[in-house]
Protein backbone atom coordinates (compact mmCIF):
# COMPACT_ATOMS: atom_id res chain seq x y z
CA UNK A 1 0.00 0.00 0.00
CA UNK A 2 1.43 3.72 -1.07
CA UNK A 3 3.07 5.39 2.03
CA UNK A 4 0.70 8.51 2.86
CA UNK A 5 1.50 11.56 1.57
CA UNK A 6 3.71 13.72 4.91
CA UNK A 7 3.48 17.47 4.72
CA UNK A 8 6.24 19.49 6.35
CA UNK A 9 5.34 22.77 7.68
CA UNK A 10 3.51 24.51 10.28
CA UNK A 11 0.50 23.62 12.85
CA UNK A 12 -1.43 26.40 11.10
CA UNK A 13 -2.67 27.27 7.72
CA UNK A 14 -0.23 29.34 5.76
CA UNK A 15 0.83 28.16 2.19
CA UNK A 16 0.27 24.52 3.59
CA UNK A 17 -3.40 24.92 3.82
CA UNK A 18 -4.40 25.04 0.14
CA UNK A 19 -2.38 21.83 -0.07
CA UNK A 20 -4.42 20.53 2.74
CA UNK A 21 -7.66 21.58 1.08
CA UNK A 22 -6.74 19.49 -2.33
CA UNK A 23 -5.67 16.34 -0.42
CA UNK A 24 -9.26 16.50 1.58
CA UNK A 25 -10.87 17.29 -1.73
CA UNK A 26 -9.49 13.87 -3.56
CA UNK A 27 -10.31 11.90 -0.24
CA UNK A 28 -6.37 11.15 0.36
CA UNK A 29 -5.26 10.84 3.82
CA UNK A 30 -2.30 12.83 4.79
CA UNK A 31 0.18 12.67 7.45
CA UNK A 32 1.57 15.92 8.77
CA UNK A 33 4.93 16.64 10.67
CA UNK A 34 5.00 20.19 12.67
CA UNK A 35 7.80 22.61 12.97
CA UNK A 36 8.34 23.74 16.24
CA UNK A 37 11.94 24.52 16.38
CA UNK A 38 14.63 26.16 14.23
CA UNK A 39 16.28 23.02 14.87
CA UNK A 40 13.78 20.83 12.99
CA UNK A 41 13.83 23.81 10.48
CA UNK A 42 17.48 23.70 10.19
CA UNK A 43 17.90 19.68 9.83
CA UNK A 44 15.56 19.75 6.86
CA UNK A 45 18.01 22.50 5.29
CA UNK A 46 20.94 20.80 6.06
CA UNK A 47 19.37 17.37 4.40
CA UNK A 48 18.96 19.19 1.10
CA UNK A 49 15.23 18.18 1.00
CA UNK A 50 13.95 22.12 0.95
CA UNK A 51 15.00 22.75 -2.42
CA UNK A 52 14.78 26.43 -2.47
CA UNK A 53 15.45 26.40 1.23
CA UNK A 54 11.39 27.22 2.19
CA UNK A 55 8.59 25.20 3.31
CA UNK A 56 5.80 24.24 2.50
CA UNK A 57 7.83 20.67 1.66
CA UNK A 58 5.23 17.38 1.12
CA UNK A 59 6.70 13.93 0.41
CA UNK A 60 4.09 12.41 -2.12
CA UNK A 61 5.02 9.32 -4.51
CA UNK A 62 8.74 9.22 -3.58
CA UNK A 63 9.42 12.90 -4.06
CA UNK A 64 10.19 15.68 -1.69
CA UNK A 65 8.08 18.41 -3.45
CA UNK A 66 8.55 22.27 -2.23
CA UNK A 67 7.14 25.28 -4.23
CA UNK A 68 3.19 25.68 -3.35
CA UNK A 69 2.15 25.74 -6.61
CA UNK A 70 4.02 22.61 -8.41
CA UNK A 71 2.83 20.38 -5.32
CA UNK A 72 -0.93 21.26 -5.74
CA UNK A 73 -0.85 21.31 -9.90
CA UNK A 74 0.58 17.64 -9.19
CA UNK A 75 -2.12 16.51 -6.96
CA UNK A 76 -4.71 17.75 -8.39
CA UNK A 77 -3.69 16.42 -11.86
CA UNK A 78 -2.91 12.93 -10.16
CA UNK A 79 -6.31 12.76 -8.41
CA UNK A 80 -8.49 14.30 -11.68
CA UNK A 81 -9.14 17.67 -10.66
CA UNK A 82 -7.11 19.37 -13.28
CA UNK A 83 -9.78 19.48 -16.29
CA UNK A 84 -9.91 16.82 -19.57
CA UNK A 85 -7.84 18.88 -22.07
CA UNK A 86 -5.37 21.98 -22.12
CA UNK A 87 -7.77 23.81 -22.27
CA UNK A 88 -10.11 23.38 -19.33
CA UNK A 89 -6.26 23.37 -17.21
CA UNK A 90 -5.46 27.15 -18.53
CA UNK A 91 -9.60 27.53 -17.43
CA UNK A 92 -8.42 26.57 -13.98
CA UNK A 93 -4.83 27.47 -14.00
CA UNK A 94 -6.69 31.14 -14.56
CA UNK A 95 -9.63 30.68 -11.91
CA UNK A 96 -6.65 29.62 -9.21
CA UNK A 97 -4.31 32.37 -10.22
CA UNK A 98 -6.90 34.89 -8.99
CA UNK A 99 -7.62 33.27 -6.07
CA UNK A 100 -4.46 33.10 -5.15
CA UNK A 101 -3.98 36.79 -5.80
CA UNK A 102 -7.20 37.75 -3.52
CA UNK A 103 -5.47 34.69 -0.65
CA UNK A 104 -2.07 36.83 -1.07
CA UNK A 105 -3.77 39.80 0.45
CA UNK A 106 -5.26 37.39 3.77
CA UNK A 107 -2.15 34.79 4.17
CA UNK A 108 0.06 38.23 5.33
CA UNK A 109 -2.68 39.45 7.84
CA UNK A 110 -1.70 37.89 11.12
CA UNK A 111 1.78 39.05 10.57
CA UNK A 112 0.90 42.64 10.35
CA UNK A 113 1.06 45.17 12.76
CA UNK A 114 -2.40 46.80 14.86
CA UNK A 115 -2.30 49.43 12.82
CA UNK A 116 -1.78 47.49 9.26
CA UNK A 117 -4.45 45.10 9.97
CA UNK A 118 -7.43 47.85 10.18
CA UNK A 119 -5.73 48.95 7.01
CA UNK A 120 -5.66 45.51 5.22
CA UNK A 121 -8.90 44.00 6.56
CA UNK A 122 -10.78 47.14 4.47
CA UNK A 123 -8.63 45.91 1.64
CA UNK A 124 -9.29 42.43 1.33
CA UNK A 125 -12.99 42.90 1.80
CA UNK A 126 -12.70 45.95 -1.18
CA UNK A 127 -10.86 43.51 -3.34
CA UNK A 128 -13.10 40.29 -2.77
CA UNK A 129 -16.33 42.04 -3.44
CA UNK A 130 -15.22 44.46 -6.75
CA UNK A 131 -12.87 42.32 -8.43
CA UNK A 132 -11.88 38.57 -7.21
CA UNK A 133 -15.89 37.84 -6.19
CA UNK A 134 -17.66 39.92 -9.33
CA UNK A 135 -15.45 37.42 -11.51
CA UNK A 136 -16.46 34.14 -10.61
CA UNK A 137 -20.48 35.65 -9.69
CA UNK A 138 -20.34 36.32 -13.82
CA UNK A 139 -19.14 32.89 -14.69
CA UNK A 140 -21.59 30.75 -12.82
CA UNK A 141 -23.98 32.93 -13.91
CA UNK A 142 -22.73 32.91 -17.92
CA UNK A 143 -22.09 29.40 -18.53
CA UNK A 144 -25.11 28.06 -15.76
CA UNK A 145 -23.28 24.98 -14.82
CA UNK A 146 -22.51 23.88 -11.46
CA UNK A 147 -19.02 23.80 -11.19
CA UNK A 148 -16.46 26.67 -12.37
CA UNK A 149 -14.63 24.20 -15.51
CA UNK A 150 -16.26 21.76 -17.87
CA UNK A 151 -19.31 21.20 -15.44
CA UNK A 152 -17.02 18.67 -13.31
CA UNK A 153 -15.63 19.17 -9.78
CA UNK A 154 -11.76 20.69 -9.76
CA UNK A 155 -9.40 22.58 -7.90
CA UNK A 156 -10.45 25.46 -9.06
CA UNK A 157 -14.12 25.20 -7.10
CA UNK A 158 -11.37 23.54 -3.87
CA UNK A 159 -9.54 27.00 -4.34
CA UNK A 160 -12.42 28.92 -4.66
CA UNK A 161 -14.72 28.01 -1.63
CA UNK A 162 -10.99 28.16 0.42
CA UNK A 163 -11.04 31.67 -0.22
CA UNK A 164 -14.47 32.45 -0.11
CA UNK A 165 -14.58 31.15 3.85
CA UNK A 166 -11.25 32.93 4.45
CA UNK A 167 -13.04 36.28 3.07
CA UNK A 168 -16.11 34.95 5.53
CA UNK A 169 -13.98 35.46 8.61
CA UNK A 170 -13.17 38.93 8.06
CA UNK A 171 -16.29 39.46 6.91
CA UNK A 172 -19.07 37.12 7.77
CA UNK A 173 -21.92 38.70 4.84
CA UNK A 174 -19.61 39.06 2.25
CA UNK A 175 -21.54 37.15 -0.42
CA UNK A 176 -24.79 38.94 0.20
CA UNK A 177 -24.37 40.82 -3.25
CA UNK A 178 -23.45 37.60 -4.95
CA UNK A 179 -26.26 34.91 -5.34
CA UNK A 180 -24.53 32.67 -7.63
CA UNK A 181 -21.40 32.27 -5.07
CA UNK A 182 -24.08 32.04 -2.21
CA UNK A 183 -25.50 28.33 -4.25
CA UNK A 184 -21.84 27.56 -5.12
CA UNK A 185 -20.89 27.65 -1.68
CA UNK A 186 -23.78 25.43 -0.57
CA UNK A 187 -22.89 22.96 -2.91
CA UNK A 188 -19.20 22.60 -2.96
CA UNK A 189 -19.48 22.55 0.60
CA UNK A 190 -22.06 19.57 0.47
CA UNK A 191 -19.67 17.38 -1.53
CA UNK A 192 -18.76 14.82 1.22
CA UNK A 193 -15.14 15.47 1.35
CA UNK A 194 -15.41 19.09 1.11
CA UNK A 195 -17.99 18.41 3.90
CA UNK A 196 -15.85 15.95 6.14
CA UNK A 197 -12.91 18.45 5.99
CA UNK A 198 -15.16 21.17 7.43
CA UNK A 199 -15.97 19.09 10.16
CA UNK A 200 -14.64 19.68 14.06
CA UNK A 201 -11.74 17.41 13.88
CA UNK A 202 -10.48 17.60 10.54
CA UNK A 203 -6.85 18.39 9.34
CA UNK A 204 -8.27 21.61 8.40
CA UNK A 205 -6.31 24.80 10.21
CA UNK A 206 -8.16 27.26 12.35
CA UNK A 207 -7.43 31.28 11.64
CA UNK A 208 -4.14 31.62 12.47
CA UNK A 209 -3.41 32.73 16.02
CA UNK A 210 -0.77 34.93 18.01
CA UNK A 211 1.01 31.49 19.42
CA UNK A 212 1.15 30.35 15.46
CA UNK A 213 2.89 33.61 14.38
CA UNK A 214 5.29 33.45 16.93
CA UNK A 215 6.33 30.06 15.88
CA UNK A 216 6.70 31.08 12.17
CA UNK A 217 8.43 34.22 13.48
CA UNK A 218 11.20 31.94 15.75
CA UNK A 219 11.43 29.21 13.07
CA UNK A 220 12.02 31.11 9.94
CA UNK A 221 13.90 34.23 12.14
CA UNK A 222 11.13 36.19 10.82
CA UNK A 223 12.61 39.74 13.22
CA UNK A 224 10.81 41.92 10.97
CA UNK A 225 7.19 42.92 10.37
CA UNK A 226 5.40 42.31 7.12
CA UNK A 227 4.08 44.86 5.08
CA UNK A 228 0.90 45.12 4.26
CA UNK A 229 -0.22 44.49 0.19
Amino acid sequence: MPAKPKLYYFDGRGRMESIRWVLAAAGVEFEEEFLETRDQYEKLLQSGSLLFQQVPMVEIDGMKMVQTRAILSYIAAKYNLYGKDLKERALIDMYVGGTDDLMGFILVFPFLSAEDKEKQHAVIVQKATSRYFPVYEKVLKDHGQDFLVGNNFSWADVHLLEAILMVEEKKSDVLSGFPQLQAFKARISSIPAIKKFLEPGSQRKPVPDDKYVETVRRVLHMYYDVKAN
